[in-house]
């Protein structure tokens, strides 16, 4: 896919780049390539295939969720910055905090940050399970995002506790999606979601499909949950 392909496949979706907005993916993209040099950032590093399978599948989300209508965002475990830049300089209003376990990644985010000119970008360090409990953090956001980190049942763990009441979790996953939305059906009641509606798409250029679940946080998480870190992973919710 190239940067003008990008933009216009964007613009048929209704999201229209400026120019200064093209120039922060080119950017992001430079960072990316310079980056994952010294730290294992991402494993696609032609241009193409970043635009396609980060900055074109990180959007996709914004398809189906009208992200023009919430506020704080917080990506977990988007320690790559994926989706939560390509959706930050699309939607320049959110308040963006990203959620990482390796610290040094978040040095690469704030840089990156740095670099773009992106305000209200807030890497922080830290465990799922462990910042869930929080109270800075724990039920504050109108929307959490997480992409290709667990299996739904673990990932719904990880990120239901950071949904205000009334807000929503977006998950961005991969093919064959319908076991483990039946797997995860208890985790998802049990952490006070709702599952609204999936939606399945293919990405371009036949690189494979996709799957965006989108759940409402219908109440208050259980404050038992999320579990010590490390226990979620061992003993999902089934």
């Amino acid at each position: 896919m190239t940067k003008e392909q990008f933009a216009e496949v964007l613009a048929a979706q209704g999201i229209s780049l400026t120019d200064r907005q093209k120039e922060q993916f080119d950017h992001f993209f430079c960072l990316l390539v310079e980056w994952n040099e010294k730290m294992n950032l991402t494993g696609i590093t032609e241009e193409g295939q970043v635009y396609n399978k980060h900055f074109y599948d990180s959007i996709t989300p914004a398809f189906y969720f009208p992200f023009d209508q919430v506020q704080s965002v917080v990506d977990i475990g988007g320690g790559a910055g994926f989706p939560s830049i390509p959706l930050k300089i699309c939607f320049p209003h959110l308040k963006m905090t990203i959620i990482d376990s390796l610290n040094k990644r978040m040095s690469f985010l704030q840089h990156v940050a740095q670099e773009l000119g992106l305000e209200n970008v807030n890497p922080v360090h830290g465990r799922a399970e462990d910042r869930g409990q929080e109270a800075i953090y724990r039920e504050k956001f109108d929307l959490v995002v997480a992409r290709a980190v667990a299996r739904l049942n673990l990932l719904s763990e990880f990120c239901l506790p950071f949904a205000k009441v009334g807000g929503h979790f977006v998950a961005l996953k991969g093919a064959e999606i319908t076991p483990e939305l039946a797997e995860a059906k208890k985790a998802i009641k049990t952490l006070g979601g709702k599952t609204r509606k999936v939606e399945t798409f293919q990405l371009l250029e036949e690189a494979g499909e996709r799957n965006i679940v989108i759940m409402e946080k219908i109440e208050a998480t259980p404050k038992s949950y999320p579990r010590k870190a490390g226990v979620p992973a061992k003993k999902p919710l089934v």
